[in-house]
């Protein structure tokens, strides 16, 4: 079958299949697919949307991709899925060559099955989100440098910029920043800052901004100063000094993501490489390949620990100079290589049935919106309380469902410039607004339901339980049959 034939049954095996099984689930991955899928309905596939509001979360490319998908195979979980995993499945075959290229093709061979079996890998590459394609946007800008600096060929630098490029369109800023950064600090160690000059800058930088240009320039013509603020602002500056999620703001953060999601290679040779520091009594000698790739993968995670806001996603593109790193040991060690792999493809495909489809069926609405039609006519009204929104019922049923609460909250949770409340784009309700001539359908957030019942007026019925949610009917508290409202609404 030969590496190349290997690889590709690899990651038909690890990373497609299955995938129609697996539910879109809130609250990340149902942003994403109901933003595509509004986009297609309006014919704007330029200005991200969702629940009819201009959307400044994430740069176009992902979104293309979902469109793209959505448009050539339908609107379900596989073709959700499907560039997550042909991203993924690229990863793999360039850790593959880049590994080839350094050090030979065993440890090329041994990278990529690293790569591809090691659990944080393997969850992000069924994941819905931008960070697989932000992944091999940053892998391909830093190879093209490493090759053009250590080949002395400087062509290969366009290749970064446009990689870079790549990057800022899908994730924003830190897509050029991030492998700039790596880039200094390689050239730091080397003592060879004078390199910077034969980087191509000025026409290599031209070259990056004529590619990202050709998104951001005409959303800010289009769309001013509201793009400049919640995007630069909210989604990158504010991202990066207010955390999000204080409770995971902690120093040790992403060294726990790093044992975990290196999951099963870690633990053998991380502690190996350590006892043999420890047994020499000094700090290895470093050539210039393991140099770069050292820088590749410390800076990452330490830019990212330095950042307010943390996600388990954020660090992946230091994988890849790792799976190098413990390939060079693994090589010694092919025995041990051998039965790792098949332990963790047979583990994960495992884990993908028992672990993986019930966890994300359990955070998804899917199975409420295949319900909703048997119970909702035209004067049904749905809407939502609780910490956290379904917009997995929104993507799945095609309603919308304005999320309710006491007036002074909802007033709260309206969207502010420079808050968090800005990413509160949903329809927001009232809950003294809840009309008394419809039947109201409500999604309460399980921890919530005693505070919806101390607020909420009439005698509601439980009608259905999912995995995070409680479904209760409010019949009319009196008789009249008013117009349809925006609860009878479909995307």
């Amino acid at each position: 079958m030969g590496v190349i034939g290997a690889l590709f049954v690899f990651c038909l095996l690890m990373f497609f299949a299955a995938n129609h099984l697996i539910p879109i689930t809130d609250p990340v991955e149902s942003n994403y697919v109901l933003t595509a899928k509004e986009m297609i309905a309006s014919g704007d596939y330029f200005s991200p949307r969702i629940y009819g509001n201009y959307w400044y979360d994430k740069p176009i490319l992902f979104y293309w991709e979902l469109i793209a998908a959505f448009q050539l195979m339908g609107i379900h979980e596989f073709a959700a899925r499907f560039f997550p995993a042909v991203m993924a499945s690229v990863g793999v075959f360039l850790t593959y060559f880049f590994g080839r290229k350094l050090h030979g093709q065993k440890i090329g061979f041994m990278a990529a099955i690293i790569l591809g079996t090691s659990l944080e890998y393997w969850y992000i590459a069924h994941a819905v989100i931008t960070d697989m394609t932000l992944f091999v946007a940053v892998s391909v800008a830093l190879m093209c440098f490493y090759l053009g600096y250590s080949e002395g060929k400087p062509n290969y630098y366009y290749g970064s910029y446009i990689a870079a490029a790549v990057a800022v369109l899908t994730k924003g800023p830190i897509g050029i920043c991030l492998p700039g950064l790596i880039v200094f600090l390689f050239l730091l160690w080397q003592r060879d800052l004078r390199h910077f000059l034969k980087l191509r800058l000025f026409s290599g930088l031209l070259l990056f901004l004529a590619i990202a240009s050709l998104w951001y320039y005409p959303m800010y013509q289009k769309h001013g100063w509201d793009f400049i603020n919640t995007f630069f602002g909210v989604h990158n500056v504010l991202r990066a000094s207010v955390s999000e999620h204080p409770e995971v703001n902690v120093w040790y953060y992403y060294l726990a993501i790093f044992l975990v999601g290196f999951l099963p290679w870690v633990f053998m040779a991380l502690p190996a490489s350590l006892r043999s520091c420890w047994r020499e009594r000094k700090l290895p000698v470093f050539d210039v390949e393991k140099k770069f790739l050292l820088v590749w993968a410390v800076t990452i995670p330490v830019l990212f620990q330095c950042f307010a806001t943390k996600y388990i996603t954020y660090t992946l593109p230091y994988m890849m100079p790792v799976a190098i790193l413990f390939a060079l040991y693994f090589a010694e060690h092919e025995k041990a290589f051998r039965r790792l792999a098949v332990f963790a493809v047979v583990v994960l495909n495992i884990c993908m049935f028992l672990v993986a489809i019930p966890l994300c069926r359990e955070n998804s609405e899917k199975d409420t919106a295949e319900f909703l039609p048997s119970i909702v006519d035209e004067n049904t009204l749905i809407v939502s309380y609780g910490s956290r929104y379904p917009t997995s019922l929104v993507f799945y049923s095609g309603y919308t469902i304005p999320r309710t609460d006491l007036r002074t909250l909802v007033n709260e949770m309206k969207p502010k410039e420079m808050e968090w409340t800005s990413t509160n784009v949903m329809p927001l309700l009232p809950m003294d607004e809840l009309p008394d001539d419809k039947k109201i359908l409500a999604a309460v957030y399980k921890k919530k339901a005693p505070n919806f019942f101390e607020l909420a007026e009439g005698e509601w019925t439980l009608v259905k339980e999912t995995g995070k949610f409680y479904i209760y009917q409010r019949n009319p508290l009196k008789d009249g049959n008013p117009p349809a409202t925006e609860g009878d609404a479909s995307y």
